[in-house]
C-alpha cells in the first residue's frame, strides 16, 4: 500500500509524468556573404516584412515570417559548405500559383524536389511544393501545407 501511495504522489507531482516545454518557433539564422543582397531577396522576392535589429548593428537584417517567427540574416566570414537540399527552410502559403507567377516575373528559377525546372511536386499527403535558392544558395521549400 505504501508503494502505491508513493507512486501516486510521484505521478501527481510530475516527476514521473511527461514533460512539455511548450516550445514556439522563434527564428532561423543564416550566415550570408552580402547581407544587403540577401535582404533584398527576402524582402522583395519572398515579400517578408523587415524589422529592425534591436541593437541596430551593421551586418544584421531581420525579417518576420509569421507572428513572432523570424529569419535573421547575419553577414560574417565563415567556412563555405555545400548547401544540400535536404537542409532547407520551408515556407507555407495557400497562394502557390501567385508565388510562382512572382518568381517567374523576377526570373527566379524553381524546381521540384528532383530538380526538374518549373515543376510543382504533389506530395503523397496532397501538399504541393517547389524549391528555390536564395542568393547564398540556401534551399527554400515553398509548399501549400495548412497550419492551424
Amino acid at each position: 500500500m505504501r508503494k502505491i501511495l508513493i507512486i501516486i504522489i510521484l505521478i501527481h507531482s510530475g516527476i514521473l509524468s511527461a514533460q512539455s516545454f511548450d516550445f514556439q518557433f522563434d527564428h532561423f539564422a543564416i550566415v550570408v556573404d552580402d547581407v544587403d543582397k540577401s535582404a533584398d531577396f527576402y524582402k522583395n522576392i519572398l515579400k517578408l516584412k523587415e524589422i529592425p535589429h534591436p541593437d541596430r548593428k551593421p551586418g544584421f537584417r531581420w525579417f518576420v515570417v509569421s507572428g513572432n517567427s523570424q529569419i535573421h540574416l547575419i553577414q560574417k566570414e565563415f567556412t563555405p559548405f555545400e548547401k544540400n537540399k535536404s537542409m532547407h527552410l520551408c515556407l507555407a502559403t495557400q497562394d502557390l500559383d501567385g508565388i510562382i507567377s512572382h518568381l517567374r516575373a523576377n526570373n527566379i528559377p524553381f524546381s521540384d524536389w528532383e530538380g526538374k525546372a518549373n515543376t510543382v511536386r504533389l506530395r503523397s499527403d496532397g501538399v504541393k511544393q517547389i524549391y528555390i535558392q536564395d542568393p547564398d544558395e540556401y534551399w527554400i521549400e515553398i509548399n501549400t501545407a495548412k497550419h492551424d
